[in-house]
């Protein structure tokens, strides 16, 4: 697509302003009635059922999970989807926070009775007050343990505030990345499972994303394994914790109390139970910090092939060194990069710089060419066996 075209950018939420800034509008154009979008930017509204325009080449989520897309399908249609791994890392990490004040400092049960008392008489409301605060009298966090599952950007931003307020730290997590793991801090105690960091957990602290691996991670067996009187704090996705057992373990008293932000029918009246309505993203700041990146991250793919921070397809990144670029979307097979190289031979188009990453089935390779490509060229490339998709990038 040439520098000179407009993409049509289709907004299927409130996407902070400050995100839809970095679209230069004259090459770009923000709008929640596109037909045939470009690119779809969305936060919420389920796309699981898209059926995408033939012009669909991007899709972007304003924020970490990405259970409202169908990212495998969108893949091997050769549109990556992109999320923001840590942009609102700092939001949740004061909603986990005030999970655990809320907690230990029992202040729901302190605030709903201060707001049930009628006494009409100041002596006797002061004396309801003193009288019944015994019953609310909590605990205090340092040298608790929190046991931490996930050590990502958020995990890790958990577990430092929480070794900061002189709590005992542990986590799991056995996908950790190499990134996360130096970004955590030194005083976090590693376990060898799940159930050892539940057993030796006070309070337990839920960061992994929703898939297959994760649904009902929190199930009735592990919850056996919590020490009793213990606290579950679920601020990742609803269904990583199975509603049904944790309510009979607050029922039958093993485990004190459930603080979630995912409201659900099964949880409410159940005592123990503290539900917020998915408050996780909701500060100024995380929304605008996730429609900055979620745009920067589009743009860069529209304007250069760069894929960064994609579910579905390879990250790839690399400079531009030539106007005229090549970004193909390919079966991992062999023989791809090899096949690509001859046509571009045959077209007498000399490489300037090439990259090419895989990742399971799929590859994304971006080439760099001194000369312009014509459509026989691209046509060329558009046939072989394998390549999904091909799009020429005609200038800076």
């Amino acid at each position: 697509m040439s520098q000179s075209d407009q993409y049509k950018i289709l907004t299927l939420n409130n996407i902070a302003s400050l995100g839809l800034e970095r679209f230069p509008r004259d090459r770009y154009r923000c709008g929640g009635d596109f037909d045939d979008p470009h690119a779809i930017l969305v936060r919420s509204a389920n796309l699981l059922s898209l059926a995408p325009n033939p012009n669909l080449l991007a899709v972007g989520r304003a924020g970490a999970g990405t259970n409202n897309i169908d990212g495998p399908n969108l893949a091997e249609l050769g549109i990556p989807v992109f999320n923001t791994p840590g942009a609102n890392a700092n939001a949740v990490k004061e909603l986990v926070l005030s999970g655990l004040l809320i907690s230990t400092r029992n202040l729901v049960g302190a605030m709903n009775f201060v707001r049930d008392i009628t006494h009409s008489s100041s002596d006797e409301f002061s004396k309801t007050v003193e009288d019944g605060k015994k019953r609310f009298a909590g605990r205090e966090l340092p040298g608790r343990t929190l046991g931490i599952v996930g050590l990502g950007k958020i995990g890790g931003l958990v577990a430092d505030v929480a070794l900061k307020l002189g709590m005992r730290v542990i986590g799991y997590d056995p996908g950790i990345t190499v990134d996360a793991a130096w970004g955590l801090p030194a005083g976090v105690v590693k376990a060898g499972s799940v159930e050892s960091l539940l057993r030796q957990s006070d309070f337990v602290s839920l960061h992994v994303p929703l898939n297959d691996a994760t649904k009902h991670l929190v199930n009735a067996d592990r919850l056996r394994d919590m020490r009793d009187g213990s606290v579950l704090l679920n601020f990742s996705r609803g269904a990583v914790v199975d509603n049904e057992a944790v309510v009979a373990a607050l029922n039958s008293g093993a485990l004190k109390q459930y603080i979630c932000d995912f409201p659900h029918s099964d949880l409410m009246g159940v005592s123990g139970v503290i539900a917020l309505p998915h408050l996780g993203a909701s500060t100024q700041e995380a929304e605008e910090n996730c429609a900055v990146m979620v745009a920067d991250q589009v743009r860069d793919y529209l304007d250069n092939g760069n894929i960064v921070n994609s579910v579905n397809l390879p990250d790839v990144s690399m400079s531009r060194e030539s106007a005229y670029r090549l970004a193909i979307i390919n079966k991992n097979i062999p023989n791809m990069v090899s096949q690509i190289s001859a046509v571009l031979g045959e077209l007498k188009l000399n490489i300037q710089n090439m990259i090419n990453k895989s990742a399971n089935d799929l590859a994304v390779t971006l080439v760099d060419v001194e000369s312009p490509v014509e459509e026989a060229g691209l046509n060329a490339i558009k046939d072989i066996s394998g390549v999904i998709r091909v799009r020429y990038l005609n200038g800076y």
